[in-house]
């Protein structure tokens, strides 16, 4: 899931053809503009008579295996140990 801040005005496209727009609020509420193609459905979370499409539909990412984090990890201390001697150095 993707959480984004957004300020009066910007927008996130989706795909090729969807932009939604932040169109401003205040406190808890926010407008949001959504340009699309008329044959995609798009629904509020909380008025669609389906109970099926008011279903939770997060799906995590699936987890990554312990050999592939302790690459990251090694790739990542290489990174920052190339920034520390390049910093030295100036």
């Amino acid at each position: 899931m993707l959480k984004l801040s957004l300020k009066e005005g910007e927008y996130v496209n989706i795909g090729d053809n969807i932009r939604v727009v932040f169109a401003g609020g205040n406190g808890k509420h926010g407008r949001l503009l959504i340009d699309a193609p008329r044959d995609m459905n798009i629904s509020r979370s909380n008025n669609d008579p389906n109970p099926e499409k008011r279903k939770d539909t997060y799906y995590p990412e699936p987890k990554i295996s312990e050999e592939a984090q302790q690459e990251i990890k090694r790739i990542i201390w290489n990174e920052r140990q190339k920034k520390t001697k390049t910093g030295k150095k100036a």
